[in-house]
């Protein structure tokens, strides 16, 4: 035992080190990524096979150990075995579990690239890796749980009465579809048109700006220079609201109550928007399609609207923008959302396409509609009443009942 060199040793000891570190960061990585659920998931997350990350990761851990036992067996015989048994244990909880697993939460995407280093022997591990999750897999079988079989026949008096607890539980059955469908959704679809956006326009006076804020009923506006398209910042009219009665409103003041504004790519589900109004400490975005042009805005409030829009308990036709006639028509304003007229309504008019009535009709027609014109999309009939800026902006609207076949 004696005649055993220390440097190949010692040299065999620290890769052995490195791969297990290697392993376990990449692994962390892997987990990291998989909890989210975007768009701009890694390409390579799915070519990491997770059984043969931990059937590496164990490997190299089991050959540290066995290295650093019998380089102290080589050196102190059997007190020095133990003491490279204490040793290794430490060094790999610090240096191939805590260390790399900190350092791949911080930058996952860096370690799963690295990882792509690892393809060959993960490829080769992977046969045996996929023998021993099968082994363990049939020895937890028999301890799965299994559904209880209920005796329909059995009197309801005699089943223990835990209806308060389950009355507690949510059922996915039992949520809106706008809820179930917030990953399908994106904010292209819910966000305010860039037409129908108030915001201040530094060439303005400061008069004339002064008189917008007092006038308007939204707490943050976007700022910009003669065209939304060069928005510049966001103000928050509740910083400088002390400052309108009087007219003590200057420019100085309202760019210091501005900050930074928050652009939002307009094909964002839902879902991640919320977690990045979230993340961001944000209630307002800028929305902008491929090409950096403004759309439109979207607020944390639209989200929450339209996820929560089906629970209201107010008339289902209380909208300013819907008016019911004594016939059963309705006359619309053509800016109304028709996602927000298909909920108010309980209509399926089509909103994959156009996301406004006054769209909808303009992309069936084929050009600018003009006044007195009808057509029919399905079993809705629209005729343009009033027309205003190469646009419907009041359309009547009713449905056709089906014959029943």
């Amino acid at each position: 035992m004696n005649t055993l060199p220390l440097a190949p040793l010692f040299g065999l000891l620290a890769l052995a080190l490195l791969w297990s570190a290697l392993f376990s960061a990449v692994d962390s990585a892997r987990q990291r990524l998989a909890r989210v659920r975007d768009q701009d998931r890694h390409p390579a997350l799915d070519s990491i096979p997770e059984q043969a990350l931990v059937l590496g990761a164990t490997l190299g851990k089991l050959l540290v150990l066995a290295l650093a036992a019998l380089a102290g067996l080589h050196c102190q015989g059997e007190r020095g075995f133990w003491l490279g048994c204490l040793g290794a244990a430490l060094l790999l909880l610090v240096c191939a579990e805590y260390l790399p697993r900190q350092l791949a939460r911080r930058n996952p995407e860096a370690f799963i690239s690295l990882g792509m280093i690892l393809r060959f022997p993960l490829y080769l591990l992977q046969p045996l890796a996929r023998l021993l999750d099968g082994i363990a897999r049939l020895i937890v079988r028999p301890f799965a749980v299994r559904p209880a079989v209920v005796n329909h026949h059995q009197p309801d008096d005699s089943l223990p009465d835990d209806s308060d607890q389950d009355s507690e539980k949510p059922d996915a059955r039992t949520l809106p579809a706008s809820l179930l469908a917030l990953e399908k959704i994106t904010v292209n679809h819910i966000l305010v048109p860039r037409s129908e956006v108030d915001g201040v326009n530094l060439d303005e006076t400061i008069e004339e700006i002064t008189a917008r804020l007092i006038a308007c009923k939204h707490t943050r506006l976007p700022v910009f220079h003669s065209d939304i398209n060069q928005v510049q910042a966001v103000l928050n009219i509740r910083h400088v609201a002390h400052l309108l009665p009087n007219a003590e409103l200057t420019f100085k003041n309202l760019l210091a109550a501005c900050y930074e504004p928050y652009f939002v790519p307009e094909s964002t589900p839902l879902q991640l928007q919320l977690l990045n109004f979230h993340k961001q400490q944000r209630r307002m975005g800028i929305v902008v399609d491929e090409y950096g042009e403004v759309q439109g805005i979207v607020t944390l409030e639209d989200i929450l609207e339209e996820i929560v829009g089906e629970f209201e308990e107010q008339d289902r036709h209380d909208n300013p923008h819907i008016h019911p006639q004594a016939d059963g028509r309705y006359v619309i304003e053509g800016a109304v959302a028709i996602r927000e007229l298909n909920r108010c309504l309980g209509w399926h008019l089509p909103s994959d396409g156009p996301k406004t009535l006054n769209g909808l009709v303009t992309e069936a027609l084929e050009s600018i509609p003009d006044s007195a014109v009808c057509l029919k999309i399905g079993r809705y009939r629209l005729e343009i009443l009033e027309t205003e800026d190469n646009r419907a902006s009041r359309i009547l609207v009713w449905t056709v009942t089906r014959p029943a076949a």
